[in-house]
């Protein structure tokens, strides 16, 4: 059973699954639309959420520059920047939900199940 167990495995270990979750987040932001398939799009979704609500509640310098680093850890740095500079004020007013999942049909190949993830406007 995997009671209280968060996250995907993506048939990959820990160190490769860290790695690309990192990747999949910094280009989410950075280009602010992605394809991919569906089970790694519903988890970025999931956590671009807690990413922005750490990045909102920093607004006064001291609290920043901690959350600035623990961001640093999650996030490639261009990513960083963009996040504490544009979307703090283009999501002020919302609380959650910053992006959404919009499934697409299959991908021909290998008939893999494919979504777009957008940021809300």
């Amino acid at each position: 059973m995997r009671h209280l167990r968060k996250g995907r495995k993506f048939k990959r270990t820990k160190n490769q699954r860290k790695a690309l979750v990192k990747s999949l987040l910094g280009n989410f932001i950075l280009r602010e639309k992605m394809q991919t398939t569906e089970a790694k799009a519903k988890e970025v979704k999931s956590l671009i959420d807690r990413i922005i609500n750490k990045a909102k509640k920093a607004q006064d310098p001291i609290k920043k520059v901690a959350v600035v680093r623990d961001l640093r850890k999650e996030l490639q740095l261009a990513a960083v920047k963009k996040l504490n500079g544009e979307f703090i004020k283009r999501f002020a007013n919302r609380t959650s939900g910053y992006a959404r999942v919009i499934k697409l049909a299959p991908r021909k190949s290998d008939n893999a199940k494919i979504a777009l993830i957008e940021f809300v406007d």
